[in-house]
C-alpha cells in the first residue's frame, strides 16, 4: 500500500500506525458484536430456567425471547441513520451501556416483566452496535475485500452464539442464568469505555488519509442532504429489496429456532440433555460462522455475489427438509442436518455487500441496515408465533414446571419454517449482481 501524493496527510502516513490503528478500532467494534450474539442465543438454553421462574408458557417464553428482536427490528432504520450521521463512536457507545444496563436488569428480575423490560433493553442496544460495526468496515478496509472483512465479523459475531449454547450450558452447572447475564452486562459495559476511548468514526479522524486517497483516488464523495431524504432514496432503491426478504426466510427462521427452540425440540423428541442439546447449535453455529467467512472470501476472489447466495439458500432447505421429513436419531446423521444448516444459512453475509453496492457509499449504513431489519422481523415474528402454534395442540404434559411438547406440536412449528425456505428460495431469484463494485459509482464513471 502506498502512501497518498494527493493529501497534506499522506507526509507523515505511517501504514504500520494505520494497521494498528484500524485493527484496533475492529477488535473493540467485534468484541461489542460478539456480546450481541451471546445475547441473541442465550434463551435457547435457558429456556427450561426462565419457564420455571416466572411460570411461563411457550408463547410467553417465546415473547421473551422475541422482545430483544421487536426492539431490534425496530431500531435497525435509525441504527443505520446513526451510523451514517454520528458514525460507530457514539452510537456503539451508547448501544453498549444499554445494553450492560439491561443485561443487569434482565439477571436481577424478580418478575416476568422486568425481564421483558431488560430484554427489551438490551435489544435497544444491541441494536446499533452491527450496523455501527459494518459502516466502520466501509470506511477503513478496502472496497474489494468487503465480502472477506464481513464474513469475519459474522464468524467473530458468531463466538459470541457459540459461547451462548454449550459454553454456556456448562456455566450454567456452575453459576446461576442471573450471575451469567450479570457478568455480561459489566462486561457490555467495560466495552463502552473502550468504545468512547478509542474508537475513530473515519481514518481522517484519526490523522490518515482515507482508504481511496490512500490507493490514489479521491475520497468518496459525502451525504448531500438532509438525512431523511437519504432514507427514503435507500427505501426507494428497489435492488435492495430482494436481500430484505432472502434474509427475513434464511437467518429470520435460524434464528428463530437455534435461537430458542431446538434445545426444547431436541430435549423433548429425541430425550437429549440441555449440555448434549446444546452441541447440535452449537455446531450448527460454528459451521455458519465458518460459511460466513468462506462465502465472503470466495465472493470477493469470483467477483459474484448471486450465485452463492441462491446455492446457499438451497443447501439451507435441504437441511430443514431433513430435520423435517428425514428420520433420524441423534447421532452423526442429525449432526450434520444442523452442520449443513449453517453452512447454507452463512451465505446470508453476502446481502451486506449486495446491499451496500447498489447505493451510493455515503448511505451504506442505511443500505445495511435495510436488509438486516428483515433478519430480526423474520424472527420477532416467528419465536412467539412458533410457540404458539404448538400451544394450540398442546396435551397439557408438563415435566418439572416446563411445558413438553409432542411431535404434532412441533410439526406445527416447521411447517412455518419451510414457509420460509421457499421464501428465500423465490427471492433469491430477484437478487442484483453487482459483480463485488459499487453500481452507483460505476454508472457515473460510464456516464462521465
Amino acid at each position: 500500500m502506498s502512501a497518498p501524493t494527493t493529501n497534506p496527510l499522506s507526509t507523515s502516513f505511517d501504514p504500520a500506525r494505520f494497521a494498528r490503528a484500524c485493527w484496533s478500532i475492529y477488535a473493540i467494534l467485534a468484541a461489542s458484536y460478539i456480546l450481541v450474539f451471546f445475547h441473541r442465543i442465550a434463551p435457547a438454553v435457558t429456556s427450561a430456567d426462565l419457564m420455571r421462574d416466572f411460570g411461563a408458557t411457550g408463547a410467553a417464553l417465546g415473547s421473551l425471547a422475541a422482545m430483544y428482536y421487536y426492539i431490534y427490528t425496530a431500531m435497525q432504520i435509525p441504527a443505520g441513520v446513526l451510523a451514517d450521521t454520528l458514525g460507530a463512536r457514539i452510537s456503539v457507545t451508547l448501544g453498549n451501556l444499554v445494553s450492560g444496563g439491561g443485561s443487569i436488569l434482565f439477571g436481577l428480575a424478580d418478575t416476568f416483566w422486568e425481564a421483558s423490560v431488560g430484554r427489551a433493553l438490551v435489544g435497544l442496544g444491541v441494536s446499533v452496535v452491527f450496523v455501527g460495526l459494518m459502516k466502520s468496515n466501509t470506511l477503513w478496509f478496502r472496497d474489494r475485500d468487503y465480502g472477506f472483512i464481513s464474513g469475519l465479523t459474522l464468524l467473530l459475531g458468531n463466538v459470541g452464539a457459540i459461547l451462548a449454547a454449550g459454553p454456556l450450558a456448562a456455566m450454567l452447572t456452575v453459576w446461576s442464568w442471573r450471575t451469567v447475564f450479570i457478568a455480561f452486562g459489566l462486561l457490555a459495559l467495560g466495552l463502552a469505555a473502550l468504545s468512547w476511548l478509542w474508537v475513530r468514526n473515519t481514518p481522517e479522524d484519526a490523522g490518515f488519509p482515507s482508504i481511496r486517497e490512500m490507493e490514489g483516488q479521491a475520497r468518496h464523495a459525502g451525504r448531500q442532504q438532509h438525512w431523511w431524504h437519504d432514507l427514503l432514496g435507500v427505501l426507494a432503491t428497489r435492488r435492495a429489496w430482494p436481500a430484505f426478504w432472502v434474509n427475513l426466510g434464511m437467518p429470520g427462521s435460524m434464528l428463530t429456532f437455534l435461537g430458542l427452540w431446538a434445545i426444547p425440540f431436541l430435549h423433548d423428541l429425541h430425550g437429549l440433555e440441555r449440555s448434549a442439546a446444546s452441541l447440535y447449535t452449537t455446531v450448527a453455529l460454528a459451521s455458519f460462522a465458518c460459511s460466513t467467512l468462506f462465502c465472503g472470501w470466495l465472493s470477493d476472489r469470483l467477483g459474484r455475489r448471486k450465485p452463492l447466495l441462491v446455492i446457499g439458500v438451497l443447501l439451507y432447505g435441504l437441511a430443514w427438509l431433513g430435520i423435517v421429513y428425514g428420520h433420524w436419531t441423534p447421532g452423526i446423521t442429525g449432526m450434520a442436518w444442523f452442520v449443513l444448516m449453517g453452512f447454507g444459512c452463512g451465505s446470508f453475509v453476502l446481502t451486506y455487500a449486495g446491499a451496500k453496492e447498489v447505493v451510493a457509499p455515503a448511505l451504506s449504513g442505511m443500505a445495511i441496515a435495510l436488509v438486516n431489519t428483515g433478519i430480526f422481523l423474520g424472527a420477532a415474528i416467528l419465536q412467539p408465533l412458533f410457540g404458539w402454534v404448538m400451544d394450540l395442540t398442546w396435551t397439557g404434559a408438563m415435566a418439572n414446571g416446563v411445558r413438553v411438547y409432542s411431535p404434532a406440536d412441533y410439526q406445527n412449528g416447521f411447517f412455518l419454517m419451510l414457509g420460509c425456505v421457499a421464501l428465500s428460495i423465490i427471492t433469491s431469484a430477484f437478487l442484483y449482481e453487482t459483480h463485488c463494485r459499487n453500481i452507483t459509482l460505476a454508472a457515473e464513471q460510464g456516464s462521465s
